[in-house]
């Protein structure tokens, strides 16, 4: 599938929940979210017809996200299923990683190969300071059980100024011994705590200052480096810096049913409900005609929603 700029888009990003464990500073406002209710979320069957169709018409890449994705009952169940369609040739999961211990081995045998763990701070009370809750050791645990395991790890820390700035250097030495993706993430200002993301914004420019490295390239949305002599790499994502919209292959799905473009635009389209060539027929149409670009350096997120009830 090609939008109206020529860009293929072949993967597609699944939101099953607007529920989350955490309630981080960047992604909730301070008085919370407004919750779904249960008849408004898509349930398994709506997300697999979907899945059925996308992948029919060229999506070859999935992820789950959340919310939480393991926030939602039975959400295992749906992961093997969508890693059985033949035409998906990567399936990945974002997630906290404080719900997956017990799950791991059982994700690495169905199939998933990646997971995305959101991971701000190496330091226990600023963890609970970040996410407004405790589960600083839980994180840990699963992700060296996930490392053990040989998933594809990524940890995706939000660069916030004042508070992990700090813990860079921390970080990427995570990537000395372990073959893993460390990215740091510029805050983008969206949802309800836009205030928050912008009086908080740092470039993550100039964080390789000091170290030697090789350039490889852009993989996705993010610049990837190799410091010399570590096993793992260091990522940049820089939505507000370095605009990446010209590369991005991504549709998003919503936990309520709407197809989301662009992940700053204000535009949804409506799914739920559809009869499977309605479907079909919004699907192409919202991918043609996918926005050129975000407008997040001249008047923020055209957003409605907070990042939680979009996905990660």
């Amino acid at each position: 599938m090609k939008d109206q700029f020529n860009r293929e888009i072949s993967y597609l990003r699944i939101s099953v929940t607007d529920r989350c464990n955490f309630r981080c500073k960047y992604c909730m406002g301070e008085d919370g979210i407004d919750l779904l209710s249960h008849e408004d979320i898509l349930s398994f069957e709506e997300i697999l017809e979907i899945v059925d169709i996308m992948t029919d018409l060229g999506i070859k890449k999935v992820r789950i996200t959340g919310g939480e994705p393991f926030a939602r009952r039975g959400v295992m169940d749906l992961i093997e299923k969508i890693a059985r369609i033949d035409a998906i040739e990567d399936i990945g999961i974002t997630t906290n990683a404080s719900l997956i211990f017990d799950k791991l081995d059982r994700l690495k045998e169905i199939g998933v190969n990646r997971l995305n763990i959101s991971l701000d701070t190496l330091n226990s009370d600023k963890f609970k300071e970040i996410t407004r809750r405790d589960g600083f050791d839980q994180t840990i645990k699963a992700i060296k059980k996930a490392i053990d395991l040989g998933f594809k790890i990524k940890i995706n820390t939000v660069l916030i100024k004042g508070f992990n700035d700090d813990e860079i250097d921390d970080f990427i030495n995570l990537t000395k011994n372990n073959d893993i993706e460390v990215r740091f993430i510029e805050l983008m200002p969206i949802g309800k705590a836009i205030k928050f993301d912008r009086v908080n914004f740092k470039n993550n420019l100039d964080i390789l200052e000091g170290y030697s490295y090789e350039d490889l390239g852009y993989s996705g949305v993010a610049r990837i480096y190799k410091i010399d002599g570590h096993k793992g790499k260091v990522g940049l994502i820089s939505a507000l810096s370095r605009e990446f919209c010209a590369d991005c292959n991504k549709i998003r799905l919503t936990s309520d049913g709407k197809l989301k473009a662009c992940l700053h635009s204000a535009e949804e389209i409506k799914l739920k409900g559809l009869s499977i060539e309605e479907k079909r027929k919004t699907i192409i149409d919202s991918i043609y005609n996918k926005p050129k670009s975000h407008k997040l350096n001249e008047t923020g997120s055209d957003s409605k929603r907070s990042m939680n009830s979009i996905g990660g």
